[in-house]
């Protein structure tokens, strides 16, 4: 028996998983760590503590498990997308890492646009120049902290740097690279154009390999500290949502998945090149080779449904404690009783600004509709039906660009809930379906080392054979006819309100 390991190195935790050549989960384990923010809008993390966490995770599975470490073939990487790791010289960690939810860099966007220019950044990158990405984090060190600039030698993302210290390779994959807003996606390389255009060196970025690629093998010092053999092999991996997407089956055209997490994302897999000129969705890379994702993001799903549970329903969570059940559980059975439109209640989920389709840091969250007959259900649903209708803005637009979406399988927290399975497949006028599976980014980061070790033929084959449905929601046609008319109401209520989420974000209060 052949096994194969996931590490995925979250915000919150790194979880390492061990499988077997089935992708049964043999032993797993995980650390937490800390999220610093030492200004508003700020957010930043230690390599360092990252790499104990993968240290401590990789020990106790191999412990745990009791296989024999010769038998552990190839390990995968996935990670939070986005962080600049800086090394200097001597391999050292020169500041924080700058991870992805970091804000500071509105002004180094500006200056990648002017520097490339908006047209020409869009057909290299196939997306605007955005906070969250690696190279504005770049220049905003460079223009800040020219110290530390000037002792850079390698830049590296998260995972990456995990992988320099298990196998001393610098290195990348596709997938993640794409988030750097430094790779030429069409062509899956650097863009010697845009390092150019931005004055970065080349010479400081690893090399670029499709994720199933092996790309470095773990060290004797790494083997002694874990007892792994140094004939482990690791491969490149890939970003956390094209390694989810591997561990969801979704690999080939017509397939799609929705995450309902704190934020929500609709993804599809695509085999031709699709760029949204106008920037609503990303283009990446994905972890099939050759292959490539469009991507919607809504920045606040579950986070809204659990804004609204912890300030206003505390007493489904004393219910919840008193029965020892989940409390969104108990949530769902009263949203289940409400009909479909909430009672015309209608919420607008921006509490935290929004990406896909508006790319607007100042709308808000909105109720509209309110009135003496609704209850705290139907407004909990509206809420559910408001992320709904979001998600299914970033479908559209997947869809407008090509994206025949046949089926879609839901993750994350919210993707547990029968109701909201509904919601979305009559939203959506597919089936909406699980899996059986749970690990997600760490399964698809172990089947992809699968692929590179020859324990698997292909990405495709392996997620054939490992992949099962669970649960399958099914479109019903005169529900999607309400919610059809109900979301031109939706994005209406956006148009009409833009000016005025303007206006609220520059009082002086």
């Amino acid at each position: 028996m052949k096994y194969l390991i996931g590490i995925d190195i979250g915000t919150s935790a790194t979880k390492t998983v061990l499988f077997d050549e089935k992708c049964n989960i043999v032993s797993s384990a995980s650390r937490e760590y800390p999220l610093y923010q030492p200004h508003n809008g700020w957010a930043e993390q230690k390599p360092e503590d990252w790499y104990f966490a993968v240290i401590d995770t990789l020990k106790a599975v191999v412990e745990k498990s009791g296989v024999n470490s010769a038998d552990i073939c190839g390990i995968g990487l996935s990670g939070q997308m986005h962080g600049l790791v800086m090394l200097d010289e001597s391999n050292e960690v020169i500041r924080p890492s700058i991870i992805w939810c970091d804000q500071r860099t509105a002004a180094e966007c500006e200056e990648i646009t002017e520097l490339v220019g908006a047209e020409r950044l869009m057909e290299i990158t196939a997306n605007p120049a955005l906070t969250g990405f690696t190279a504005s984090k770049i220049l905003w060190v460079r223009n800040n902290e020219p110290e530390n600039y000037k002792r850079c030698r390698h830049i590296l993302l998260p995972k990456d740097y995990i992988r320099y210290k298990l196998t001393g390779e610098y290195a990348t994959d596709v997938s993640d690279a794409s988030g750097m807003q430094l790779l030429d996606i069409p062509n899956r390389c650097w863009s010697d154009e845009v390092l150019e255009r931005l004055g970065i060196d080349k010479s400081y970025l690893g090399k670029v390999y499709e994720s199933p690629e092996i790309t470095g093998y773990i060290t004797r010092e790494i083997s002694e500290l874990t007892g792994l053999s140094v004939n482990t092999a690791v491969v490149a991996g890939a970003g956390d949502n094209a390694a989810a997407a591997i561990g969801t089956g979704i690999v080939k055209d017509g397939k799609a998945f929705t995450t309902i997490g704190t934020s929500g994302v609709v993804y599809a897999h695509t085999s031709h090149l699709s760029i949204d000129k106008k920037g609503r969705v990303h283009t990446f890379c994905c972890a099939v080779p050759d292959c490539w994702h469009i991507m919607g993001v809504t920045q606040a799903a579950g986070l809204s449904l659990k804004w609204f549970k912890d300030n206003f329903c505390l007493d489904y969570i004393e219910k919840a404690e008193k029965l020892n059940r989940d409390v969104y559980d108990i949530i769902n059975e009263d949203i289940a009783k409400v009909p479909l439109g909430s009672n015309r209640l209608i919420y607008l989920p921006y509490l935290m600004g929004e990406r896909t389709p508006h790319l607007d840091a100042d709308c808000r969250g909105v109720f509209f509709g309110l009135s003496g007959i609704h209850t705290r259900a139907d407004v909990l649903r509206a809420v559910m039906e408001g992320v709904s209708f979001s998600l299914t803005d970033c479908k559209d637009i997947l869809t407008e660009m090509g994206a025949d979406i046949k089926e879609m399988m839901v993750c994350g927290g919210g993707g547990a809930s029968p109701v909201w399975r509904q919601i979305l497949a009559d939203m959506y006028n597919c089936s909406v379906k699980t899996i059986d599976q749970k690990e997600g980014p760490a399964l698809g980061a172990a089947i992809l080392a699968g692929v590179g070790t020859g324990v698997f033929k292909s990405v495709e084959a392996a997620c054939d054979s490992l992949i099962h449905e669970k649960d399958i929601a099914l479109p019903n046609i005169s529900n999607n006819i309400k919610y059809t008319e109900l979301h031109k109401l939706y994005q209406q209520l956006y148009t009409s309100l833009k000016g005025d989420f303007k206006a609220l974000s520059r009082l002086d209060l």
